[in-house]
Formats: C-alpha cells, structure tokens, sequence
C-alpha cells in the first residue's frame, strides 16, 4: 500500500505486539520535527548572570545608577552577582560591605530574593541575587 502511494512505510512502536507501523512521508515528517523542536528552543529563555561591581566607599550617585541597573537586569529575568571590592586598608573595615549588602538586600526586597548570602572570597564579597518568581493571576 505504502508503495502504490508512494510513501513510506515507518515503525512506530516496533516493541508493541503487533508492532505499530504508519504509512506517511517520512522525510516531511522528520522537517516538521525539526521545526517544532527548533520553535521550542526559540521560546526558551537563556537566564545570565549579570555582575554589578560596588566599593565600600560606593557613593551615592553611583550607587543609584547601579540599582537602577540591577533592577532592570532583575526586571529581564537575569540573575545578578553583585560584588564588594576590597582595596588595601579596606579590608579592616569588612564591616562597611556588610552594611551596603544589608542595603541593597533590603532596597531590592520587592522585586528579588536573596540567593546566595555575602561571603568573603579573598578581597571580595560575593552575593548572588535572583528575580521573585511571579504568580499566575487567576
């Protein structure tokens, strides 16, 4: 049959008793995979990890263009490293970074969740921040 139309002849479940077999054309079948598997890749979204870099003598111009970043960046749907660089005498005053990490925790508490607390990596602190989940509405 599969011959007289001049299709082929697929299995598709060849552990079934009987096996299971379709007349169809296959390579058109195989494109239109393709397709679909192509159109859900598109419809993925790829999350980054965006890096905002802050001094503990941060000021506070600075530091409002860096949190009107950060909550553009959360606002895409990206993940944001935020990071406090230590230079020379800085490192005895790591009590000044725990401040303004306390800070940004608590001016991006509506729009974030924190991932990842401070910790200290050499010269740095690191925290990793991610965007609130959002809540189908009924």
């Amino acid at each position: 049959m599969a011959q007289d139309l001049e299709l082929d002849l697929v299995e598709i479940q060849p552990n079934a008793d009987p096996p299971v077999c379709r007349i169809m054309d296959f390579g058109k079948f195989k494109f239109e995979m393709q397709k679909k598997a192509h159109a859900a890749k598109k419809k993925q979204k790829q999350v980054e990890i965006k890096e905002l870099k802050f001094r503990p003598t941060t000021d506070d111009g600075d530091y409002e263009v860096k949190m009107r970043n950060m909550k553009r960046f959360l606002a895409e749907g990206d993940k944001v490293k935020v990071v406090i660089r230590f230079k020379g005498r800085e490192m005895a005053h790591t009590e000044l970074g725990d401040a303004m990490v306390k800070r940004i925790a608590a001016e991006i508490a509506e729009e974030a969740v924190v991932e990842q607390w401070p910790r200290m990596e050499g010269r740095l602190m690191v925290m990793m921040v991610a965007p609130k989940k959002k809540q189908p509405q009924p």
